[in-house]
């Protein structure tokens, strides 16, 4: 069974990525992951603010509304903040380079331009074959309009491509006005990939302590929707390859994701609840699946449910949304 793709650039022996998380925050944890059969693996995220807090002070502006993602607050390894600035960061590439033979994507988290665009060649000079860019910006200020928004997100990716060679991925929301026109930009810009979509972080209100209370869950994998739908309208679309994530649990949501058109999945909650080894048994069932409906590789069955073969997608999602609304009964 053939289960290898591609995705920016780079060969997989499957479309299981590991995404960015406490589970890629240690190197035992890594070499578990590969050993039960991970493609890939996005190490937990450098923030901006651990690789320039030794420099300068980062304009309030540009970071307000950072704890809105996951990443930023549940996904973040729970350690001494002071333990993980970037010349640790730059170690541990390196030694897991040394570790493992699949390919090691670190991720870059920030959004003003400054010295931690730099900070993306010396990740490449230790050794990572990718970079995942996630750039977490909530626009708070009702002064700021879409484009000058969108535009800071290009900058900041553009400021990445320019100081590195390896491919860059976008790890992008879903609530831009057009998501696939930013994603167009972004694909024209450079990037090699897209991740749909980041995850983000409840809003909630503690109302004993009367303080705000953000909170990360678990995903489920009705959760996986949203990236289906872009993966479908995006397919054949753009030069970047499409990772799918939030949501991704079972080797049915993998044959999902990949019959709407994406490349690979990222992984994290599943992985978080049952372990590194549930790697394996996803796998195995998925050759399962395959075998009984006579698949011989994932490249057969790749965007063959995506809306490329619909002549007007704007119409076909209205009509299915007409018609649901229309049949729904309580």
């Amino acid at each position: 069974m053939d289960l290898t793709t591609e995705y920016m650039g780079l060969a997989l022996k499957n479309p299981l990525i590991v995404g960015s998380s406490p589970l890629t925050a240690s190197r035992e944890s890594i070499i578990k992951l590969e050993d039960a059969g991970a493609a890939a693996v996005v190490m937990h995220s450098i923030f901006e603010e651990q690789i320039n807090h030794e420099h300068h002070e980062i304009d309030h502006f540009l970071f307000k509304g950072s704890e809105s993602y996951a990443e930023a607050v549940g996904y973040f390894p729970d350690m001494d903040l002071g333990n993980l600035e970037s010349e640790h960061y730059l170690e541990e590439i390196a030694t897991l380079k040394n570790s493992i033979d699949i390919p090691l994507i670190a991720s870059l988290n920030g959004v003003s331009e400054g010295g931690w665009i730099n900070y993306a060649k010396q990740l490449q000079e230790a050794g990572a074959d990718g970079l995942e860019l996630n750039i977490t910006y909530i626009p708070t200020d009702p002064e700021l309009d879409g484009q000058a928004v969108e535009q800071l997100y290009l900058d900041a990716l553009n400021a990445v491509l320019s100081s590195v060679n390896i491919p860059v991925s976008v790890k992008m929301n879903a609530y831009f006005s057009a998501p696939a026109n930013m994603a167009k930009r972004f694909s024209e810009a450079g990037a090699q990939g897209l991740v749909l979509f980041d995850r983000p972080v409840q809003v909630d209100i503690d109302i004993e302590e009367l303080i705000s209370s953000p909170r990360i869950h678990a995903s489920q994998s009705q959760e996986l929707s949203e990236s289906l739908r872009w993966c479908a309208i995006l397919y054949k679309k753009l030069e970047s390859s499409l990772a799918a994530s939030s949501g991704v649990h079972t080797h049915e949501d993998i044959l999902k994701a990949m019959m709407s058109g994406a490349d690979a999945v990222q992984m994290v909650s599943a992985l978080m609840t049952h372990g590194e080894g549930y790697v394996k048994e996803v796998l195995d069932n998925l050759v399962l699946w395959m075998e009984e409906k006579e698949y011989d590789s994932i490249a057969q069955m790749k965007g063959s449910i995506s809306l490329q073969h619909t002549s007007n997608p704007a119409a076909y999602q209205r009509a299915n949304y007409m018609r649901i609304l229309s049949e729904y009964r309580f």
